[in-house]
C-alpha cells in the first residue's frame, strides 16, 4: 500500500473533537436562544436589591437572570474554538493561533468575573441579616459583584466577550478564505462578531443609548445563534486527514 493510501485510510484523529465541538456549538445556540427569551420575559435586574428580591422569590430564576446559561455557554466555547482552530489552521495558522489564545483568555476572564452563586449567597445573607448595617454592607457587596461582571446589559464593558468577538471575527475571516466552511457561514460570523465589536465603540461614545443597545444585542445575538448552528452542523460531519 502506498504512503498516500495509508494516509487516506488512517482514522481521522480529530474526528471526536470535531463532533464534540459541533454538538457543543449547537447546544450553545440553543442556550443562547433560551437566554434571549428569558431576558425578554423577565428583564434583567441591574441593582443588588432587585436581584436579592428576585432570588427570594425564585432562586433558579435569579440565577438565570444573572447569566447562569451564559456561564454554560462559555464552557462550551472551549471545545468549539479548539475544533475551529484544528479545522482551519491550515489556511492561516498564525491568525488562528492568535484567535484561539484570545478565545481562551476571553473564556477565562468571563468565568472568573461571573458567579451567580456568589450573588445568591449574598442574597441569603441579606434576608437573614438582623440589622440595617449588615444589610447595607451586603447590598454594597452585591452591587460591587454586579459591577465586577462587566456585562454590557448593566452598563459595563464585558472584556470576556470583547476578546471572544475579536477571536470570532478573525476565525470568520479565515473561514472565508478556505473551503471547509461555506461562505455563508463566514459572512454570518463576520456580521455577528462585527456588530458585537461595533457595540463596544457605542459603549465608549454613547453609553446610555438603551434602544441602540437593544437593537445591537438582538441583531448580533440572532446572527451568533445562526453561526453556531452552521458551524456545529459542519463540524459534526467534518473529516480532515493530516
Amino acid at each position: 500500500m502506498s504512503i498516500l493510501n495509508q494516509i487516506k485510510d488512517e482514522p481521522n484523529r480529530w474526528k471526536s473533537l470535531f463532533k464534540i465541538g459541533g454538538m457543543a456549538a449547537i447546544l450553545a445556540a440553543i442556550l443562547l436562544l433560551i437566554e434571549i427569551v428569558i431576558f425578554a420575559v423577565w428583564p434583567q435586574q441591574t441593582t443588588a436589591i432587585n436581584l436579592f428580591t428576585l432570588f427570594l422569590a425564585n432562586k433558579f430564576l435569579g440565577l438565570l437572570d444573572f447569566y447562569l446559561l451564559e456561564i454554560i455557554v462559555y464552557i462550551l466555547f472551549i471545545p468549539i474554538f479548539l475544533a475551529l482552530y484544528i479545522s482551519i489552521k491550515r489556511i492561516n495558522e498564525s491568525f488562528m493561533l492568535i484567535a484561539l489564545l484570545l478565545a481562551i483568555t476571553g473564556i477565562s476572564v468571563f468565568l472568573s468575573t461571573n458567579n451567580p452563586f456568589s450573588l445568591l449567597n449574598l442574597s441569603d445573607q441579606y434576608w437573614a441579616a438582623t440589622t440595617e448595617v449588615q444589610k447595607s454592607v451586603l447590598l454594597a457587596a452585591g452591587q460591587a459583584l454586579i459591577a465586577n461582571t462587566g456585562q454590557r446589559a448593566v452598563g459595563g464593558f464585558n472584556m470576556g466577550f470583547f476578546l471572544i468577538s475579536i477571536s470570532g471575527f478573525i476565525i470568520s475571516a479565515t473561514m472565508y478564505k478556505g473551503d471547509i466552511f461555506s461562505k455563508k457561514t463566514a459572512y454570518i460570523g463576520l456580521l455577528a462578531f462585527g456588530i458585537s465589536l461595533f457595540d463596544y465603540i457605542r459603549i465608549i461614545f454613547i453609553p446610555t443609548a438603551t434602544l441602540l443597545l437593544l437593537i445591537i444585542a438582538v441583531t448580533s445575538g440572532i446572527f451568533l445563534i445562526v453561526w453556531f448552528v452552521l458551524v456545529g452542523r459542519r463540524l459534526i460531519t467534518l473529516e480532515i486527514f493530516d
